[in-house]
């Protein structure tokens, strides 16, 4: 009886699972999506690897944020503005809010490109309509609306799974690529590399991730500072398991990407994608097209999670920076600035669509460009959850710090090689 008042098994799974789940989902997004398939097309079973490497440091990352959300009862930006000189702020707004409008075009054009697919008509028109559906449900619609819509949506992704079993891989060269990095000395390879690591380990991540745990304790009832930090301690456990679902069910949709794509883009020769379509084109012989439905219904689905996600990050930030409200359990009329900034940033997203560029090129390049802004707002991360002033007692322990110092230090050092090696291409 308790479980149909629920609606049932499903349900109430999903009712147990939240900022963890979510964000994980959403880091599978389009972005992640093209750039997962470009890694499997390009490197076939090459860069697998760096799934099962990097489901550690997502945990690693992710919950440390998760803790500072809890610990601080505020969100990152917040807890930036009440603890550190602003200049510090100013930048890790002005760059989250860049990134994150990039990728947030990225996405919604690939929404538009598998509603193209699937329909047959322009993605032109579909560009719109996504943005306002977006701005409809996240600005005009209930914070529970909202996060149980995205939780859903999530489950959209799992259709990758049943893609890359049905696209018959060697399963030999996989379990060996898996264990065994596949790694060449390329400039392709590096980008790849580096847009693999940005779209899995991406700074509007973090803002998101931290802002939506105080949103839960919000919706809680939890409304007060005190009340929050008092009782953030006894939350840990569950953000804890939230978080390891999320980061390994998001590494496994990767992992299950590339076998995808390795198995049909790289042996038909397609090696670098141009569009959508030709991504999902490649993909037809998978299940006598299911591999192209799949293709395409995951563009919609991850692109409407995870641009929500995005402009709420940025929007968490600004309002730091203004000192105004910013929750998601408020209503316009609590936070009209935090809620401007989500409807300006789909907008401009929007608008960012009909500059001509390709999808794909969006997609893949906004991985890459937080790839190379992640390392930065992962020191600040570490500060921050290193400040007993923030924390209190409950400061990271030195697992949390040695899994997001690796990230921070992996990711810096892939940057930095591929800056240098551009340069001496240029020069």
């Amino acid at each position: 009886m308790a479980d149909s008042k629920q609606g049932g098994p499903l349900r109430k799974i999903l009712r147990t699972l939240g900022p963890g789940l979510i964000t994980g989902a959403a880091d599978d997004d389009p972005a992640g999506i093209t750039t997962y398939s470009q890694a499997g097309a390009a490197f076939q079973y090459g860069l697998l690897w760096t799934a099962l490497f990097q489901i550690p440091l997502m945990i690693g990352v992710q919950y440390t944020c998760a803790r500072i959300g809890l610990m601080s009862g505020r969100n990152l930006a917040r807890v930036l503005r009440d603890h550190y000189p602003r200049w510090l702020l100013w930048v890790v707004v002005v760059l989250l809010v860049i990134a994150n409008t990039i990728t947030a075009a990225a996405d919604i054009a690939g929404i538009a490109a598998g509603a193209e697919l699937l329909t047959g008509v322009s993605k032109t028109v579909f560009v719109p309509i996504a943005g306002a559906i977006l701005i409809g449900v996240v600005v005009f619609g209930s914070y529970r609306l909202l996060t149980d819509s995205l939780k859903w949506l999530a489950l959209a992704l799992f259709g990758y799974l049943f893609a890359g079993v049905m696209a018959g891989p060697d399963w030999g060269r996989v379990l060996h690529r898996t264990f065994v990095p596949g790694l060449r000395h390329s400039y392709d390879y590096l980008v790849t590399f580096v847009g693999v690591f940005g779209t899995t380990i991406s700074p509007y991540l973090f803002v998101w991730q931290s802002a939506e745990e105080v949103d839960e304790e919000i919706q809680k009832g939890r409304t007060t500072l005190a009340a929050r930090r008092r009782t953030g301690p006894a939350e840990a456990p569950g953000a804890r398991l939230d978080t390891i679902i999320g980061m390994v069910a998001s590494q496994l949709i990767g992992f299950f990407i590339i076998i995808a794509a390795g198995a049909t883009l790289y042996p038909a020769g397609n090696r670098d994608i141009g569009t959508a379509r030709e991504a999902a084109q490649a993909l037809q012989p998978i299940g006598s097209g299911i591999g192209t439905f799949l293709f395409s219904v995951g563009l919609i689905g991850t692109g409407l999670l995870a641009v929500p996600t995005l402009t709420g990050g940025s929007a968490f930030a600004v309002a730091a920076l203004a000192n105004r409200p910013a929750s998601m359990t408020d209503r316009v009329k609590g936070a009209p600035l935090f809620y401007a900034v989500i409807a300006a940033g789909i907008l401009i997203a929007v608008a960012g669509d009909f500059t001509g560029v390709s999808p794909v090129t969006m997609l893949f390049g906004s991985a890459v460009v937080n790839g190379i802004l992640a390392p930065p707002f992962l020191f600040v991360v570490l500060l921050v959850a290193n400040n007993s002033a923030v924390m209190g007692e409950h400061t990271n322990g030195w697992v949390l710090n040695l899994l997001t110092g690796i990230a921070a230090v992996v990711m810096a050092g892939a940057a930095l090689w591929l800056a240098v090696w551009w340069v001496s291409a240029k020069f």
